[in-house]
């Protein structure tokens, strides 16, 4: 898991740093409140206390994840992080005190009085908030760890699926040309190796210009089952060729397509893909052949629909149901869910 139980992001660190002045803020606030003292004398000492307070931690939590902790074993992190908790209250606390101590801002006698003793104080009190901070910290990175390795998994699950699903369907064509035309049985075999060869890399992520060269090669393929009766048309903007797309997305919906799209062996059979990049990367697959009449997915268009979340938070959707269209919606794809 290396060091993930203390990689804390530049959003975690903005968030402690507003909950630790406000929480100093009015801490110091109702205490000057209990004493008598200037409410605004007190609001400030504690907004600014709970500044160096953070401004301490975030250095010293930055020394120790890239220079200190990938030094030395696991058994001392704890013991190196209380230590370093307290040096950042105990720190944050004096340079409070030292740098309002010329300002006209009232600090309470106990602070001017015993200034190592009131640090030392708060610096105890940093170290459990600090400890709690951790433990939330630790607990949230060692779920979204767990989280990507299922995704990684389910996903690699998914495309296992996708391949032998393309390939019966591949051998059954081989099949009957063997005994029909062993000619097409022969060029039919090159071009499930070309195919096979571009296609099964370990890669989840292609890109729109790789897919569409996949798609090329399979309705090339298909035609020869199919007597060249299948036409396909691409219209797409040039910017979204080299956008990441998961592999077998588009491929997948044009076999859907001739599947179940198809009205005979010997009607001409158009599909046409059209790819337009803006703040998403759309990608429509039409045909003009029988209309959708069941719009729940079955197991090869649900699979495409998770790979779609989870590589790029995206969606499948039927666009037209007389003329048969799918929508793809893409976000940023990512290859590993560390996002």
């Amino acid at each position: 898991m290396g060091n993930i139980e203390l990689r804390i992001t530049l959003r975690d660190w903005l968030s402690v740093l507003l909950i630790g002045v406000a929480f100093s803020g009015f801490l110091s606030l109702f205490g000057y409140y209990l004493l008598g003292f200037s409410m605004l004398d007190g609001g400030i000492f504690g907004i600014i206390l709970g500044f160096f307070i953070t401004l301490y931690s975030l250095f010293f939590i930055s020394t120790m994840n890239h220079y200190l902790l990938p030094k030395v074993t696991k058994v001392w992190w704890n013991t190196i992080a209380a230590f370093f908790s307290f040096l950042s209250g105990f720190l944050g606390t004096l340079s409070t005190y030292y740098a309002l101590k010329f300002t006209g801002i009232l600090t309470i006698a106990l602070f001017s009085i015993h200034p190592i003793q009131s640090a030392s104080i708060i610096g105890i009190l940093t170290y459990l908030i600090g400890a709690l901070i951790y433990r939330f910290v630790k607990t949230r990175n060692e779920k979204e760890h767990i989280d990507t390795l299922f995704v990684q998994s389910r996903v690699s699950s998914l495309e296992t699926q996708l391949n032998p699903h393309f390939l019966f369907n591949a051998l059954n064509s081989l099949a009957e040309l063997i005994h029909q035309d062993p000619v097409k049985a022969e060029e039919a075999v090159l071009k499930i190796s070309t195919f096979l060869r571009n296609t099964m890399g370990e890669k989840a992520l292609i890109t729109l210009g790789e897919e569409l060269q996949n798609v090329r090669d399979y309705i090339d393929l298909e035609n020869i089952r199919f007597n060249g009766v299948i036409a396909l048309t691409i219209q797409n903007d040039e910017m979204a060729l080299r956008r990441p797309i998961p592999k077998f997305s588009i491929q997948l919906l044009c076999e859907n397509a001739i599947k179940h799209g198809m009205k005979s062996r010997s009607d001409p059979f158009t599909i046409t893909i059209d790819a337009k990049l803006s703040k998403t990367l759309r990608i429509t697959v039409s045909n003009n052949g029988r209309a959708i009449t069941k719009t729940a997915f079955g197991i090869g268009l649900s699979n495409l629909q998770e790979r779609l979340t989870h590589l790029c938070h995206g969606k499948l959707s039927i666009e037209n149901l007389d003329v048969p269209t799918y929508l793809i919606e893409l976000k940023e794809c990512y290859e590993h869910i560390d996002r």
